[in-house]
């Protein structure tokens, strides 16, 4: 008795599978189809906000410190995220493609991440080539939008230092799109 080879069990499982009769009802294409978007585009809890945000220092990974008052006068996303979190990986072509369409309209991004060591932020953001700004999470961050206890998670800013939108979840393109839009056309 000869023994197959590990690659040829899982060729002949596919011709198997083709082969056979099973036709899917439309039942089952959309669970397949609800499954693949909430993989690729998983819910996310948008909540209206209007507080405002004392100001909290943030040291980026290049050394310099913004304060939140500095930024007065744009809208800012700050979003905790971590190297480790699929989700928050998954996000940031988003976040790094609105960045560079809206940077020049007064939109500003301060991504905190939850990571161990500045390295392995500053290595990825290299890597991944995101231009946006950068920072560790500290005690004055976590106090100043309380506790985050889900990533990724996303504060929206408006030009007068209130958060306006929090957001529990991925963020994409088209919502980001959305909720800054509105606050970039305010005065």
């Amino acid at each position: 008795m000869t023994q197959a080879s590990p690659l040829s069990l899982p060729r002949r499982a596919i011709k198997l599978f083709f082969r056979s009769k099973w036709r899917p009802d439309v039942w089952t294409l959309l669970l397949i189809g609800a499954i693949v978007y909430v993989w690729f585009r998983p819910p996310a809890w948008v909540s209206e906000e209007r507080r405002t945000v004392p100001d909290a220092q943030v040291t980026l990974l290049d050394g310099r410190v913004v304060h939140l008052e500095q930024l007065r006068g744009k809208v800012v996303l700050v979003n905790f995220w971590a190297t480790w979190c699929p989700y928050c990986r998954h996000e940031m072509p988003a976040m790094a493609e609105f960045y560079r369409d809206y940077r020049g309209k007064g939109f500003e991004i301060l991504a905190l991440s939850q990571d161990v060591e500045p390295a392995t932020i500053a290595g990825f953001m290299t890597r991944e080539a995101y231009h946006f700004p950068a920072a560790m999470v500290d005690a004055s961050n976590s106090a100043a939008f309380g506790s985050v206890n889900r990533l990724p998670t996303s504060f929206i800013i408006d030009k007068q230092g209130k958060v306006r939108h929090k957001i529990s979840g991925q963020v994409h393109y088209s919502r980001l799109k959305g909720l800054v839009e509105p606050l970039l056309a305010e005065d």
